[in-house]
């Protein structure tokens, strides 16, 4: 039975298949020419010797609708730096790597942390922060796909089925969130999000009532669990401040020109 169910203020876009991947990639090359797209991967160095990345790779080769690509990379030395541009040197797109453990980088992060103003947990989050920081900077981007560099079953259809909503005018959306439906034959997965998520936020708004933020996390399908518990954290100290990394309309308050820096600091690393 089909599941068409629609979950609270966020519209849960269905995969009906009524069109080819081919037809759907002529509509987003049409969109691009007014609606520039770029797309972010937070990368680990590992991920760069396993076999999912190898294939994400080869399929996003294919695309040509990307304006840009952004390589946020984590947990690299300088012999993995080099060895992590000759393994994006295969992408036709135009791409920039961010050396997140490169001292330009940390240089630059070191600065914010003085100000109290720098993301506070290292990994994937940190990671996409500073890379759609560099997508301001460069001033390209419309619109900004992101999506994780460990998905084994990745095809074209799911930067195209999350990029269509936003760049197609007729739709006027902002924000699109992929998730797939966790199950097989055997197992019935998810169990996050079905047994802890969405029982916690539910409780939360009983005792916080109807708060906007929370309302928003539970009209998600599947939330990011990690994401949430971190949030969670925040909002329970706060629950008054909505519980999100600093934003870069801050950070360039604070800091004047540092965007421009960041984007001369990737510059100089890839050059």
């Amino acid at each position: 039975m089909g599941d068409f169910y629609q979950n609270g203020r966020v519209t849960t876009l269905h995969n009906f298949r009524t069109r080819t991947l081919e037809d759907l990639e002529d509509s987003l090359v049409g969109f691009s020419k007014k609606c520039p797209m770029t797309l972010i991967l937070p990368s680990l160095f590992s991920e760069l010797k396993g076999s999912a990345l190898e294939n994400i790779i080869n399929e996003i080769s294919k695309v040509s609708y990307l304006d840009e690509i952004i390589i946020g990379l984590d947990r690299a030395d300088e012999k993995e730096f080099e060895y992590a541009k000759k393994f994006f040197s295969r992408l036709p797109q135009r791409h920039h790597i961010l050396w997140n453990d490169g001292p330009r980088l940390k240089e630059l992060d070191a600065r914010l942390k003085e100000r109290k103003i720098a993301p506070k947990e290292m990994g994937k989050g940190r990671n996409a922060w500073y890379c759609i920081g560099y997508a301001l900077a460069s001033g390209r981007a419309k619109a900004i796909a992101l999506h994780d560099c460990d998905i084994l079953t990745y095809d074209r259809w799911l930067l195209a089925r999350l990029l269509y909503p936003i760049v197609n005018p007729d739709l006027h959306y902002i924000f699109c969130k992929g998730y797939y439906f966790r199950t097989t034959e055997q197992r019935l997965s998810g169990r996050v999000t079905r047994l802890l998520i969405g029982p916690l936020l539910k409780t939360l708004k009983t005792f916080f009532g109807a708060i906007e933020y929370l309302e928003y996390l539970d009209s998600f399908r599947y939330a990011l669990a990690g994401n949430i518990y971190t949030a969670g954290e925040e909002f329970l100290a706060n629950p008054m401040q909505t519980p999100f990394v600093p934003s870069w309309k801050r950070i360039m308050s604070a800091e004047p020109g540092f965007t421009d820096q960041l984007f001369e600091a990737v510059q100089l690393d890839n050059a």
